[in-house]
């Protein structure tokens, strides 16, 4: 399969931030506005280009999704990784672009673009890419390119070359073993951060909980079966969305999920605390699963959680 990606023009305040730090686990590549949904292949090359003066292609990283979310949330999920210091210093940033493009909506309710980049390496001034020769002078928008001809292979060789020149720097051996799953045997796949693993998980349940049904974003948590710290991965199918309060009562073991996805309540949550009247009745209640198989909760994840976890604090 040919290998292809994005070039993609980007602000000089976002690469100048973000480039205080040669590589990022991930970042969140924003756009304004709603209006163009990007879509590519998973985990392709997405390359990030200078508009004039500079002209340059400044870093690259790996597409994991994207997702329209309101600007709290993107920032919840990737805080600087969204190029800049604070969230107010990124509202700021927002409403001037819409501003100057006279954006029709309601400034501060519209959600933005989240286009959500892992394995990400960033280029000091002095070793900028020169943008391709064939780039439309006033394009504002992302380009596809073939990256094994021609102007897009020469880019995106030097940018592996960048990268490359790097002794110590853990993304940047990962961005070379990425390199070898297009066109050649995988030897690795990229990993999604914690905010990505948010926003997919968030995305895969349809935005509610899988308890609950309840949609409002500010309740909801990206629940990990197993925890990060115990040697779970970010992947969606160690992913719950659930209410916060659920979440809370999963994470400590007064809930678990059987094989066939029906939720378990403790009789320890009554012993503990003499109390449970609302989690009870939700006792053998099939959770609410992702439409596509391949992102329901993992079994043996779940067994684990069962195991370790389940029915609560002894």
């Amino acid at each position: 399969m040919p290998l292809s990606g994005s070039i993609a023009p980007t602000d000089y305040g976002w690469y100048q931030f973000l480039s205080q730090r040669s590589s990022w686990s991930e970042v969140n590549f924003w756009t304004p506005s709603t209006h163009y949904a990007y879509r590519a292949e998973e985990f392709s090359p997405f390359l990030f280009k200078l508009k004039a003066p500079h002209n340059a292609i400044c870093g690259f990283g790996y597409f994991a999704r994207y997702s329209p979310l309101p600007d709290w949330m993107a920032w919840d999920c990737f805080r600087e990784g969204n190029g800049y210091p604070s969230l107010e210093s990124m509202k700021k940033k927002i409403d001037e672009i819409r501003r100057r493009m006279r954006f029709a909506g309601g400034v501060r309710s519209a959600n933005i673009g989240c286009i959500v980049l892992v394995n990400v390496s960033f280029f000091a001034p002095n070793e900028l890419v020169v943008q391709p020769q064939d780039w439309p002078p006033r394009n504002l928008r992302p380009m596809k390119y073939d990256l094994e001809r021609g102007e897009g292979a020469r880019a995106w060789r030097e940018c592996l070359e960048r990268t490359a020149i790097r002794p110590g720097e853990g993304g940047a051996s990962e961005n070379l073993e990425l390199q070898a799953r297009y066109g050649k045997p995988t030897l690795i796949r990229p990993r999604l951060g914690q905010g990505a693993f948010r926003v997919a998980v968030t995305d895969a349940y349809a935005r509610a909980c899988a308890i609950t049904g309840e949609h409002s974003l500010p309740a909801l948590d990206a629940a990990h079966i197993r925890p990060f710290a115990k040697d779970g991965p970010h992947t969606v199918r160690n992913g719950l969305l659930l209410r916060a309060d659920i979440h809370r009562l999963f994470e400590q073991g007064y809930l678990g999920v059987t094989s066939n996805y029906c939720l378990q309540v403790s009789d320890r949550l009554r012993a503990d605390y003499n109390n449970g009247r609302s989690y009870y009745p939700l006792d053998g209640k099939h959770l609410a699963l992702p439409t596509r198989e391949d992102e329901w909760p993992d079994p043996e994840l779940l067994r684990w959680h069962r195991e370790k976890c389940f029915p609560g604090p002894s």
